[in-house]
């Protein structure tokens, strides 16, 4: 079964072939959050996408028109459990630098369209894969979602208040962050391998759990050094510090305040009228 058709998120035409991908062709096999945001920003980027959707759609009840993760790239429609569908998208492999898949592990491999069909076919490509728990271990086979994945690292209790329970900051820190963009640095890096004298394709697999932990590096550096301490709300950059936070204003909304610096503490005391009223930028985050 296979139907093509142009467009991005509003129905209008892919805008392709203007940016540093320009000429890059990717393959996505639709999926739901990381992989459709990678797949959006290497378009972005210039780079022809071509995301393979299944019959019936899947995935959130999103209208399309409003789904911008799909803007700047073509789709066509491929069963992938008919007897056809695993060679159709291979034929779209033959031709492409990049694919992209977030399915759990062995499922590309039983529908005949892993690593090793695809590779097989066209030894240089660059085969991107967004797991939450990555291909092997004892979570490799759970389902698991934003939220878990950043429990387990510790990120999660990172943030919020220390009176309240941690806050979940939407899907941003281990869905996108900790996916995404840790996925599109990983395919790019072994685009450029495979463009080299003597380069060749490989399989790119990005972690969400492994990306969530890697996001709180510089947190663990400075906790060792004594720089930081593992509860919420009592730190620099975790609205521990009264000049690093958010106040709520007259009209119920809230303003983010946030002068780290000496200098832009000074101006900010000063624009307040507040010189010789408060307490010195260090002494308030001593106190922390």
């Amino acid at each position: 079964m296979l139907h093509q058709n142009c467009h991005t998120a509003g129905g209008l035409m892919a805008a392709t072939g203007n940016g540093p991908l320009t000429g890059v062709r990717v393959v996505e096999l639709a999926g739901i959050g990381p992989g459709p945001f990678a797949a959006m920003l290497l378009a972005d980027l210039g780079a022809d996408v071509v995301r393979v959707d299944r019959p019936g759609g899947g995935g959130l009840a999103v209208n399309p028109a409003y789904d911008l993760t799909n803007r700047n790239k073509r789709s066509v429609l491929i069963d992938l459990k008919a007897e056809d569908g695993p060679g159709l998208v291979l034929d779209l492999v033959e031709r492409a630098d990049i694919l992209i898949e977030g399915f759990r592990p062995g499922v590309a491999e039983r529908l005949g369209v892993g690593p090793g069909q695809c590779l097989a076919r066209n030894p240089r490509l660059v085969y991107g894969r967004m797991t939450g728990w990555g291909q092997e271990g004892p979570l490799a086979q759970r389902a698991g979602h934003d939220i878990a994945y950043i429990a387990i690292t510790g990120t999660l209790g990172m943030i919020g208040k220390p009176d309240e329970p941690p806050t979940v900051p939407a899907n941003l820190v281990g869905d996108y962050a900790g996916g995404s963009l840790y996925l599109v640095v990983g395919v790019l890096a072994a685009l450029q391998h495979a463009r080299t004298d003597g380069g060749a394709g490989q399989v790119v697999d990005a972690a969400i759990v492994d990306g969530a932990a890697h996001l709180a590096t510089m947190i663990h550096g400075m906790m060792a050094a004594g720089g930081w301490q593992d509860r919420r709300g009592a730190n620099l950059l975790d609205g521990g510090c009264p000049f690093y936070g958010t106040y709520e204003t007259a009209d119920g909304a809230y303003m983010a305040v946030g002068p780290l610096e000496q200098q832009f503490y000074d101006e900010f005391i000063a624009l307040l009228g507040l010189e010789g009223e408060v307490p010195g930028r260090k002494d308030l985050a001593l106190q922390t």
